[in-house]
């Protein structure tokens, strides 16, 4: 009798600790593949700035038209990660999520990879921007598939309360890769520096290639981590239920037409901010003075961009925890009201002539605070406005359209607002967009409550 009770209470306490384990397992895998995509995102929108208008398009004796060309090709891929979205969406909300995340990580870092490989201009032509646009449009692709995937891997594995918190990591992955991603290339400006003039010294010859090139390690890492998940239980659930769709994307704009549109607009300012405070800014900051920007050297600004983000980290966490606590339209809110406030502060940070390393810094850091702090509670926010059978679908797709109206225009706005009207011009621009996020989430419902597998 002893020993049968020693047994059931092995068998329980490891019932117990599998949910804990994999939990464990969630957290690790969402961080992860997140931060690897945003990583091979990142890596593309630095060298957008300092490399690619040199290397792959048709000099022109005016470098906005050179940066605009190659923030063009930036902005494909927030177009491609709408449709990346159905793609995997559709696998998602049929097949599983683990299975998808395995295919949107090696869409990512494939694409990401060949990057580092292609040719320049000089050496074959039209061919090159063409060849590095088609990537780029891959690189959207996956990242579509990544974010929907690995938020419900989080939330839908969640303790009841504390989803906001839970869901906080795969949106870590932002800053992580961020950080890895200009890490990488400030190390490779001190050791070899860079000159926008001489496309035949070591950086813009060969060093710019390798964040693209060790993409491969990291994305070996993510997939031997995601080999090692369980299903969801809410996913489990639905199937065991009989809720699987043919077609996912034709049921989501059928069912759930009103979340579609109010999840893509509660989005779009925060795009509109981090793309402003990331890659715009980078652009604004070693820009030549004579066209109206501030001319500072390319590694002192990416020392500042890394000190900034992270404001970015601190932030996702605390609107993790009041988003659980007080709720997410309530936080969202309060944040949105203070990027307003910030949009103000353009002129007074960032105006050339008076603008020092201290004042750029002060702006970034709370730039991406406010980042942080909007950002953290989307991957709980987004997911809890549709049915799992079309959730991972419905979220992706929100996402991923705020990115083009969001993301994929800001730097190129910015830049024209920038070079015409002035840097109050690139605040007023941030101020429009989040007034229409902030009515967005007004009007949206309070979901911290919600059970998943009801709604």
């Amino acid at each position: 009798m002893s020993t049968s009770t020693s047994t059931s209470a092995a068998q329980a306490a490891e019932q117990q600790g599998r949910p804990r384990t994999q939990r464990r397992r969630v957290i690790l895998a969402s961080t992860i593949g997140t931060t690897i995509e945003f990583y091979d995102f990142y890596a593309y929108a630095t060298a957008a700035v300092a490399v690619f208008p040199f290397l792959f398009f048709p000099k022109s004796d005016d470098p906005t038209m050179g940066l605009l060309k190659s923030f063009a090709t930036f902005g494909l891929a927030f177009i491609a990660r709408p449709l990346g979205s159905v793609i995997f969406g559709h696998f998602g909300d049929r097949v599983g999520r683990k299975a998808t995340l395995v295919g949107s990580l090696l869409t990512m870092g494939i694409a990401t990879f060949i990057i580092g490989c292609l040719p320049t201009y000089e050496q074959i032509g039209l061919a090159a921007p063409a060849a590095l646009a088609l990537m780029r449009f891959c690189q959207g692709l996956g990242l579509g598939g990544e974010w929907s995937g690995a938020a419900l891997l989080a939330t839908e594995t969640a303790e009841h309360g504390k989803r906001a918190r839970a869901a906080m990591w795969p949106q870590l992955g932002a800053p992580f890769g961020f950080i890895l991603a200009n890490g990488l290339f400030l190390i490779l400006v001190l050791a070899f520096g860079h000159s926008n003039s001489d496309p035949t010294a070591a950086f813009l010859g060969w060093a710019w290639r390798i964040p693209f090139l060790f993409s491969i390690v990291m994305v070996a890492i993510g997939l031997w981590v995601r080999f090692k998940l369980d299903e969801t239980p809410v996913f489990k659930d639905a199937m065991d239920k009989g809720q699987k769709l043919d077609t996912p994307v034709l049921e989501v704009f059928r069912v759930a037409p009103k979340p579609l549109i109010a999840g893509t607009f509660i989005m779009v300012g925060c795009y509109t901010l981090f793309y402003l405070v990331t890659t715009w800014i980078l652009s604004f900051g070693i820009g030549s003075k004579e066209h109206g920007m501030l001319g500072m050297p390319y590694n002192d600004f990416l020392v500042l961009q890394l000190i900034s983000i992270f404001g970015f980290v601190f932030g996702i966490p605390i609107s993790g925890y009041f988003a659980d606590t007080v709720g997410r339209r309530k936080t969202l809110t309060w944040v949105t009201v203070a990027i307003i406030i910030y949009s103000f502060t353009f002129a007074f940070f960032l105006s050339p002539g008076r603008a020092t390393e201290t004042s750029v810094l002060i702006f970034l850091t709370i730039g991406m605070f406010l980042m942080g702090l909007v950002f953290g509670p989307m991957s709980a926010v987004l997911p809890e406005l549709f049915p799992t059978n079309v959730r991972y679908t419905g979220s992706g797709i929100s996402y991923n359209v705020s990115s083009i109206l969001g993301a994929a225009i800001a730097p190129f706005i910015a830049t024209a607002l920038a070079a015409k009207f002035g840097v109050t011009a690139v605040g007023i621009y941030l101020l429009v967009v989040s007034v229409i996020s902030l009515i967005a989430i007004l009007t949206m419902r309070e979901s911290r409550h919600h059970d998943l597998t009801a709604i």
